[in-house]
């Protein structure tokens, strides 16, 4: 029985009610307590996640954070279902009140803004006296204008000359796809979606059909394959570019590739030049290569006229990159301290070994005190590394000595111990040059995108299918490592490469582009 339904009359039922009413409420806010705290538990967890330091990149801990990101949403969605109802039913008990709403941040600055100004009165309505303006409160909505399409008709008039009867009409404009239809905006798009946001072509056929422009499935590949060739001398620069680097991460994973009615597992390659660490004047870049299989031919062919620094994993396949003998020179190893961090977590964690527990334990002061001096010129590191840094990693490197001569060889902790203690060289290589990193993070990032577009367009077609989807994740990590909009860049990059000059096709590179886009807004 609600207050509204009990007899004025009644004291008794009236209180009843209320205090019926009460319970309720205090149980609702209780509920909408535990759903609150539950969404902060998960939103760290994901943040943590998110910017783990030591870069966990396995296929189980990305299946974890999809999961608690899924959990969290639906955790949200209950709360706000809960709290509109909620809002519903105190909208028709008087007195009762406002259920609690988290506070909101501001809406994005850089948005333009659509000023709707309601009608004041024109007069007082208690007695019809004149008004006077003491201020405004602005409430702002976020909305979205949907997607618009348009044909863009360019015509070109014809001249003839009355003496003599020479017609006179300027060239027809330039498409980005020869006899194509297709403005670079929408080849950006398409592009985009399918590399970018690991949409395939036929959901991109459907999406396009419900807003009533019919693109089928062949014309959109048409489209990808000739914009690939048209972008093919920028991919040139960028590879160029990165292979230029004095130290550069390495690594690879695994894609799907669509063999006779069947999948078999390829590979994708990726070397990445981040000089942002050490404070490098070099933009970031990223290359990627695709390939049917792993054998260490493949990372020789990459890498062929290649001898700086190379940060990875210890892929077996690398293994002849670093001889001596090795021309036009050996490759200089460094080891990847988070997959030996890695390998010791999940004992400690799963298994609950103390010994595991405590190599964490010193491994973490080591990336604790490396910190200190990312993004420092590597002068700086240097000097760091050798007095704050060594001496920690001397002690863990005793005390890993000490523990190991302890343990059996087929106990898991002396496994994760040698994987580290047989590569030592590489793993302490840092402390005697300031441009290596501690991790191998760079490259895991570099390849994240690739791991999470494998549920989406489930393989490649075929090697050329992977060789150019190689070719477009180069282009737009690299625009992405420079802060620079994918879609943006593809669309001015598409509409201006015809005409620009061979020699000059270097203004055209992300971190080049997008100087000259800041110059441009400074001056308008």
């Amino acid at each position: 029985m609600t207050p509204a339904a009990a007899d004025p009359d009644d004291v008794e039922s009236l209180r009843a009610a209320l205090a019926v009413e009460r319970e309720a409420r205090l149980a609702a806010e209780a509920r909408a307590t535990g759903a609150e705290a539950m969404i902060t538990h998960l939103k760290l967890v994901i943040a943590k996640l998110q910017h783990d330091k030591f870069g966990a990149s396995s296929e189980r801990g990305r299946k974890l954070l999809d999961q608690l990101e899924l959990e969290l949403g639906e955790l949200v969605a209950t709360v706000a279902e809960d709290t509109t109802r909620a809002e519903n039913q105190a909208g028709t008990q008087p007195g009762a009140p406002p259920p609690r709403r988290p506070s909101r941040g501001p809406l994005p600055a850089h948005l333009p803004r659509e000023r709707v100004v309601v009608p004041s009165p024109s007069a007082c309505t208690c007695c019809g006296g004149k008004l006077s303006k003491l201020g405004e409160d602005v409430t702002e909505t976020l909305e979205v204008i949907p997607r618009s399409w348009k044909v863009i008709q360019t015509v070109r008039e014809k001249f003839s000359c009355r003496a003599c009867e020479r017609i006179t009409q300027l060239p027809a404009p330039f498409h980005p796809i020869a006899r194509g239809r297709a403005g670079p905006n929408l080849l950006a798009m398409v592009l985009e979606a399918k590399f970018g946001q690991h949409l395939p072509l036929n959901r991109q056929s459907e999406s396009y059909a419900h807003e009533g422009v019919e693109l089928s499935v062949s014309t959109l590949a048409d489209w990808v394959g000739t914009a690939a060739a048209v972008l093919s001398p920028l991919h040139a620069l960028i590879e160029a570019h990165v292979l230029a680097a004095k130290r550069l991460h390495g690594d690879d994973t695994t894609v799907p590739l669509l063999a006779r009615g069947k999948t078999v597992t390829a590979r994708l390659w990726t070397y990445v030049r981040d000089d942002q660490p050490f404070a490098g004047p070099a933009p970031p870049a990223a290359v990627f290569y695709f390939s049917r299989d792993r054998t260490a031919e493949h990372p020789k062919r990459h890498l062929v006229s290649y001898s700086g620094i190379l940060q990875a994993d210890a892929y077996a396949g690398f293994g002849d990159l670093y001889l001596a003998s090795r021309r036009p020179g050996p490759v200089t190893e460094a080891a990847c301290w988070a997959h030996f961090r890695r390998k010791v977590f999940e004992l400690a964690e799963v298994a609950r070994a103390p010994l595991a527990a405590e190599a964490v334990r010193r491994i973490d002061q080591v990336f604790d005190a490396e910190r200190a001096v990312n993004r420092c010129p590597a002068a700086e590191r240097l000097q760091h590394r050798q007095s704050v840094v060594a001496p920690l990693v001397t002690n863990l490197h005793a005390w890993m000595l000490e523990t190991r001569g302890r343990l059996s060889r087929h106990n898991d902790v002396a496994k994760a111990l040698d994987y580290a203690l047989k590569r030592w060289a590489a793993f302490t290589r840092f402390l005697s040059d300031g441009r290596i990193c501690l991790t191998n993070n760079a490259a895991e990032r570099a390849l994240r995108g690739v791991a999470l577009g494998r549920k989406a367009w489930l393989f490649a077609g075929s090697d050329r299918g992977g060789e150019r989807a190689a070719m477009m994740y180069a282009l737009i990590t690299t625009a992405k490592l420079n802060d620079v909009d994918p879609r943006a860049w593809l669309a001015d990059v598409l509409a201006r490469i015809a005409d620009h000059p061979a020699s000059k096709l270097h203004e055209l590179l992300p971190w080049n582009w997008v100087r000259k886009m800041e110059r441009r807004k400074a001056a308008a």
